[in-house]
């Protein structure tokens, strides 16, 4: 017989154990989260307050913000605790908790920015039955099947992933608790498990993008042909804001996920990790800031009335 142990808690390996080191991290790591939320939080903000964008379009980017804020809020509060901590123990109900919430957003988000791409394919290339098939209503439908969709795909991923047999294995070489990195530790074959999330993969992850790059095709097609050299431009500065968001998120998700265990390496998977966790949630309000002038006229009026006030 097997001799199964339970696993009461994790020890998360962190970063890194050298104290200065940590300390730098810590610092480094609590601007990116000030930024994370200050962007998104003005992004969102600023949305709800100026009336010219109260679009389908917008609509979707303040969720995108929202959901930023929620991911990373679901992984740098306790990286950053551990980083000036010296026990970096983590409860089994703590990482199972920390588990779900960030693979269940995570995958809402590559559903969102799917919808995202929808959104712009039908504004491009329909634009007389924009108003019709993208409706408010519409809006709301497809943002709340979104989310509900995020947090119950994910319950057979992070329970299959739970219930490993660990055989008292409980260091993570990691500074969260992520699928691959609990199911390296497992003692068992967990050949059908790493197939569950290869499944997973292709349908969140490859589906997807594949998804999004005819979307993108036919919008190119689409944009060309408008007269309009100024239109044009508009139209791909605000679609390559999307793409470039695309890229980044699902490019890091596909490396972290999409591989087989026997080639993960800790230190590059963390570095993965920071990226799709911090530096893409970062970005995103700079990128449709930056690349959008509807976004930088309305921040500017933000700015301007809440001056004098």
């Amino acid at each position: 017989m097997k001799n199964y142990t339970v696993v009461g808690e994790f020890i998360l390996l962190g970063l890194s154990s050298d104290p200065k080191s940590q300390v730098i991290l810590f610092f480094i790591f609590m601007l990116g989260y000030v930024i994370i939320l200050t962007g998104n939080i003005l992004i969102i903000t600023v949305i709800l307050t100026d009336k010219n964008l109260h679009t389908p379009m917008y609509f979707f980017l303040s969720n995108l913000s929202f959901l930023d804020l929620c991911f990373s809020s679901s992984t740098i509060p306790r990286m950053l605790r551990d980083l000036m901590s010296v026990e970096k123990t983590i409860s089994f109900a703590e990482c199972a908790a920390q588990l779900y919430v960030s693979l269940s957003l995570g995958q809402t988000e590559c559903i969102l920015l799917t919808i995202m791409a929808y959104d712009r394919y039908i504004a491009i290339c329909y634009p007389l039955h924009y108003t019709i098939i993208i409706n408010k209503m519409v809006c709301v439908r497809i943002a709340a099947g979104t989310w509900i969709c995020g947090f119950i795909l994910s319950i057979p991923q992070v329970s299959f992933t739970l219930n490993v047999n660990l055989c008292g294995n409980n260091q993570i070489n990691h500074f969260l608790c992520e699928v691959p990195e609990i199911l390296s530790l497992s003692c068992e074959n967990v050949i059908l498990i790493e197939l569950l999330i290869f499944v997973a993969g292709i349908i969140f992850l490859m589906t997807p993008i594949t998804f999004i790059f005819i979307s993108y095709v036919q919008i190119v097609l689409s944009i060309l042909k408008i007269a309009s050299s100024a239109g044009r431009r508009k139209t791909f500065s605000t679609c390559g804001s999307h793409m470039t968001v695309v890229t980044m998120f699902y490019g890091s998700i596909i490396a972290a996920y999409m591989k087989p265990r026997s080639s993960s390496k800790p230190e590059t998977d963390k570095i993965i990790t920071i990226f799709y966790c911090i530096v893409t949630p970062m970005l995103n309000p700079v990128i449709y800031t930056l690349r959008n002038n509807d976004v930088k006229s309305a921040f500017l009026k933000f700015r301007h009335r809440y001056a004098f006030c």
